[in-house]
């Protein structure tokens, strides 16, 4: 039991270092070094490193160590792609009757990242905008569609803290496209919200880099009609 406690704790800890940008993509992470940091043996570290590889964030080397992986243009745009459709999709089939509810909700989460903003809390904003757009799908009431957004929590947040202070320096104009959004799902107009979301989705990550180019889905609208 303390064995399988210490690797799920050293798993969170070193994920959460990859995603959060301290341990950079290119680093090599060795099991001694890594079980030093975090005070455990070595044996949950290695039980963790594997678990990483798995999930694509480290290509493991024998006798050396784990090698931290970014994402490529590919996975950038593949997980834009998915994120439209997920999120447009969802808005198309909220309930009428509870969109001023659900809106309501996603406007007292602007104002929270305004405030995180203001505070330069990159963390805090970070926090709150991965929130602020799971409520599109969470709104449209699909257990499915959010098992698979949630799936793409990790790289959603790995991008954003990809880019740092840049993503502070287009705070406002985030935030004011999270307000058109938000109106948009007040009204009902799903064509509407697609277009700004597809445009919020590539400006984001456009952030990042001219490496990470676009493509795929985000060249059209989906659509989410039934």
């Amino acid at each position: 039991m303390e064995a399988t406690s210490a690797a799920e704790r050293a798993y969170q800890a070193i994920r959460d270092r990859i995603l959060e940008g301290v341990h950079q993509p290119g680093d090599m992470l060795g099991e001694a070094s890594v079980a030093m940091t975090l005070g455990v043996s070595r044996t949950p570290v290695r039980i963790a490193l594997a678990r990483l590889k798995d999930e694509g964030w480290v290509a493991i080397y024998p006798k050396r160590g784990a090698l931290v992986q970014g994402l490529s243009g590919r996975q950038t745009a593949e997980h834009a792609d998915a994120r439209l459709v997920l999120e447009a999709t969802a808005v198309g089939r909220v309930d009428p009757q509870r969109r001023e509810e659900f809106a309501d909700q996603l406007d007292a989460s602007i104002a929270e990242q305004l405030t995180a903003f203001q505070s330069r809390d990159v963390r805090r904003f970070i926090d709150l905008t991965l929130a602020f757009h799971r409520g599109f799908v969470e709104a449209g009431g699909s257990e499915v569609f959010l098992e698979l957004y949630d799936r793409l929590a990790d790289r959603h947040r790995y991008l954003l803290f990809s880019v740092g202070d840049r993503l502070l320096m287009r705070c406002e104009e985030i935030i004011k496209e999270h307000r058109t959004l938000t109106a948009q799902l007040r009204s009902g107009d799903v064509e509407a919200f697609a277009t700004t979301l597809r445009g919020h989705i590539a400006e984001t990550a456009e952030t990042a880099g001219p490496t990470l180019a676009l493509g795929g889905l985000l060249a059209a609208t989906p659509d989410t009609r039934d």
